[in-house]
């Protein structure tokens, strides 16, 4: 454990960057899940609203510095290939 008070601070705050990377990390994975669990049910209609969801979560993931741009723009252009490729 450090001793100074700002090596402390940097703990806690370390501490709770990480908590919530993971909660965005997550909740991104989860919705992209959900995306593919649609597409391989063949629903249109709930693949294209879990598609919006997961967009906005890879966009906050983006946001946040979880993942990178590229990451996510490949990510979006995945799925959004296997919600078109269902029509």
């Amino acid at each position: 454990m450090p001793n100074i008070k700002s090596a402390k601070k940097r703990v806690k705050q370390t501490i709770k960057k990480a908590e919530n990377n993971t909660v965005l990390k997550s909740s991104m994975r989860t919705a992209v899940k959900n995306v593919e669990k649609a597409v391989k049910a063949n629903d249109k209609e709930t693949a294209k609203k879990n598609l919006q969801v997961a967009a906005k979560r890879i966009d906050k993931a983006l946001t946040g510095g979880v993942i990178k741009q590229n990451k996510a723009s490949r990510e979006k252009s995945r799925l959004t290939k296997l919600t078109n490729a269902m029509e």
